[in-house]
């Protein structure tokens, strides 16, 4: 499946990116994530429907504040947030369990 953007109210969720345009291996580097290849792995578990993530944002900037992850395989969401961000990633979580719901068919525990 394609990175699927969902509209969070006050919130902008979307791919993780490592761009010409948008890193987000910053905000990734706050969330504890040491991983350099994270953004590539997220991307190729979206193209093979084994793990969806997306990145929760500040819409006019698409600075990363949040990260919420789906796991088909065990219908869990997890959520993590930058300092003082833990309202937009439980917003995001929400319309994240909505869109697994209603598009994939998952009952997220």
């Amino acid at each position: 499946m394609e990175p699927v953007e969902i509209n969070a109210g006050a919130w902008y969720l979307r791919a993780l990116r490592h761009d010409e345009l948008m890193d987000d291996r910053p905000a990734l580097a706050e969330l504890g994530e040491t991983d350099s290849g994270y953004v590539s792995t997220c991307s190729a578990q979206w193209a093979s429907d084994t793990r969806y993530t997306w990145a929760v944002c500040e819409p006019t900037t698409g600075e990363m504040l949040a990260e919420v992850i789906v796991d088909p395989t065990t219908a869990t969401v997890r959520t993590r947030a930058r300092q003082g961000h833990a309202d937009a990633a439980a917003i995001a979580e929400q319309s994240v369990r909505r869109f697994a719901a209603a598009m994939l068919g998952l009952a997220i525990s």
